[in-house]
């Protein structure tokens, strides 16, 4: 290779490295597999350590990955989160215990699982969680303190009052909640997270901390950077101290003092790997000494101690059979591969999701391939690419009908899932019902998602509508049931028939359509009848519409199982009128935010009240606001307002403009 081939190879190299990194580390959404990753960092190293006239600060193998987010307070690290050098195979450790050997006598390790998450460094002084934050570049990262008190495995306060520690650790998702998390995704036709380290990372760096509570995360500490008080004299003391100290430590980790144990220690976790219930993705080797690890040193991005050995990913060959095509609850269509059975991390895999039509066009996928499969996270059988074709080969395609109801099928610009959206679909049956008898569509009390199952199990009811023709007998005969409880239910639905009409339309379960803009249309045709017969330029013309929930709502009405089902709920005697009555315009084309507790009013009380006079409400401030309405405890959405200006009313200063 000459000079300039290697120029240009090596500028070819930086900026793919660049973009997948930025995928993998800021994103939490990778495109390519770590081996793949991992591949193209070893030729960019290969080629400066051949022309190191060509290293420039800025290349990736003389800087910290990850970028910072703006969604949160930037934290100075007082000790550096750095990286460790890669190695991948045992001749590269056996050379790095040399290279250790060339500068101290009998060095003693520690080996221990190298845990796949997000790095974090958590501050605790006088015994008592400070602050924590992600590792971002290294030298700063974000401060990530409210998600991280979600984590059940980090204690509020230590066993001990230690006068300052802060430690570093790795957020993690145990497999169990990852396989949960992208049931779900799948189910609801979102984009599932490639694997548990992304998963962690996406988690996270939520702004909402109720996301990262729900996700189940997990924590392991595996470093003390710092401790004020008392002195800790090696790697190893300090994982026992912080366990005395209450803090989940690594699960294991073992002290070896030749070449040989460190490698046979890596084989060890190696094979143990698909048995532990979290992922890792190597192990990682330290010189335990910390007087020793001075004398070693470090280069301007990795420590001269350790270093980390990276499994390679266990792949087999296998060729698809058949692809079986689900309808979930949401009536998201999921293709399922069925494969020849081969043995991966341990155990027999047969069958592995597709997961959308996309991923299926990107990796050419056709029944009869042969195919390299392989568990992303350890976990989850995911097909990485077709290795052969058959001649003829077709790529699949998922249906244009439904499996289940035989109605056409939707798949929506900038969205990979497919849907069904009849909502008389019998694969979806125990959603729509759920959805058509909550609060905020036709409030049905007691008509809980047990008791739905109930009645679909018995079948009492085939749809939604067969719920107003529900006889008193039949329904206390039902576990758990009785008279009373039937006469309290049929009290209900009866009750249910005289909703406003925007209750219906937002019960109906049409795409897009959510309870503000079901009013905005009850309120602009006044009549089922009207509003199935809108086309899209008139539905898209209505302020707060637009054409996505324009093109929802005429797709759903050109389906006569719609239709029929609107039908069924008239000749059920629910009502089909708007019944709200504007009291005058005084509040339009204004447009609130409501912020706090107010003292008397609801939330939704206050937003029904600003509607009746012809205003709207937001859920977020914007120069487009008119008018905050603020109670106690407003918190970001009133600081924003001042910032901008906007006036911030009380709720006496709101009753005085409703007089």
């Amino acid at each position: 290779m000459t000079f300039e081939q290697a120029k240009n190879r090596i500028e070819e190299l930086r900026g793919v490295i660049d973009y997948h990194s930025r995928l993998y580390y800021d994103n939490d959404r990778p495109e390519i597999e770590d081996d793949e990753f991992d591949a193209l960092t070893r030729e960019l190293k290969e080629l400066e350590a051949a022309w190191p006239e060509l290293i420039t600060p800025d290349s990736y193998t003389q800087r910290v990955h990850g970028e910072l987010s703006r969604l949160f307070t930037e934290v100075r690290h007082e000790v550096p989160l750095g990286s460790l050098q890669d190695v991948f195979s045992l001749d590269e450790v056996r050379a790095f215990d040399a290279r250790v050997r060339e500068t101290v006598a009998e060095p003693v390790y520690v080996v221990e699982p190298k845990i796949d998450g997000l790095s974090t460094a958590i501050e605790y002084r006088n015994g008592k969680f400070y602050r924590g934050a992600t590792r971002g570049n290294g030298e700063v990262g974000e401060d990530v303190s409210a998600n991280l008190r979600t984590i059940a495995d980090i204690p509020d306060q230590l066993t001990e009052p230690v006068e300052r520690l802060i430690v570093r650790g790795e957020v993690y998702m145990p497999h169990d909640r990852f396989a949960a998390l992208v049931a779900a995704q799948e189910e609801n036709g979102e984009q599932p997270f490639k694997n548990p380290r992304n998963a962690a990372a996406g988690s996270l760096r939520q702004k909402d901390p109720t996301v990262a509570a729900k996700r189940g995360l997990s924590i392991f500490e595996f470093n003390m950077q710092l401790i004020e008080g008392e002195r800790v004299l090696g790697h190893a003391e300090s994982l026992e101290r912080m366990r005395e100290l209450g803090l989940s430590v690594i699960p294991f980790y073992k002290v070896c003092r030749t070449a040989e144990e460190l490698c046979a220690e890596i084989q060890r976790i190696g094979e143990i790997r698909a048995t532990l219930p979290f992922d890792i993705d190597g192990a990682v080797v330290k010189v335990d000494d910390f007087a020793q690890r001075e004398q070693i040193g470090t280069t301007s991005k990795f420590p001269k101690w350790a270093v980390a050995y990276k499994y390679p990913p266990e792949e087999k060959l296998t060729k698809l059979l058949d692809v079986e095509v689900t309808v979930g609850r949401t009536g998201v269509l999921t293709p399922t591969g069925v494969f020849e059975p081969v043995t991966l991390a341990g155990t027999t895999v047969s069958r592995a999701t597709l997961h959308n039509q996309d991923n299926i066009n990107d990796k050419d996928i056709g029944i009869g391939d042969t195919v390299v499969l392989r568990k992303a996270g350890e976990i989850i059988p995911e097909v990485v690419r077709v290795h052969e074709r058959p001649v003829g080969h077709q790529r699949f395609v998922l249906p244009k009908t439904c499996p289940s109801c035989g109605q056409p099928t939707v798949r929506e610009e900038g969205e990979a899932a497919t849907r069904c959206v009849n909502p008389a679909c019998p694969a979806q049956l125990s959603r729509n019902v759920i959805h058509f008898v909550s609060r905020d569509a036709m409030d049905i009390e007691g008509l809980g998602s047990a008791v739905v199952e109930q009645l679909i199990a018995e079948g009492l009811i085939r749809q939604a509508y067969d719920l107003y023709t529900l006889e008193k007998e039949a329904i206390a005969s039902l576990e758990g049931l009785g008279e009373k409880s039937a006469d309290n239910l049929l009290r209900a639905i009866d009750k249910s028939r005289g909703n406003d009409l925007y209750r219906v339309i937002f019960a109906l379960g049409i795409r897009h359509i959510g309870e503000k803009a079901a009013k905005t249309l009850a309120e602009h045709f006044g009549t089922m009848a009207a509003l199935m017969e809108a086309d899209e330029e008139a539905l898209s013309a209505i302020d707060g519409i637009g054409p996505v929930l324009a093109a929802g709502v005429t797709h759903f009405f050109a389906q006569e199982n719609s239709r029929q089902f609107v039908e069924k709920l008239a000749e059920a005697g629910v009502n089909m009128t708007c019944q709200t009555e504007r009291k005058d315009d005084r509040f339009a084309g204004m447009v609130f935010v409501l912020t706090g507790t107010l003292p008397t009013l609801g939330r939704k009380e206050a937003s029904d009240i600003i509607e009746q006079f012809g205003g709207k409400t937001s859920s977020s401030v914007s120069k487009k606001t008119t008018v905050v309405l603020a109670g106690e405890d407003a918190g970001s959405k009133l600081t924003k307002a001042q910032a901008l200006g906007i006036r911030i009313i009380n709720e006496d200063e709101f009753r005085e403009m409703i007089k």
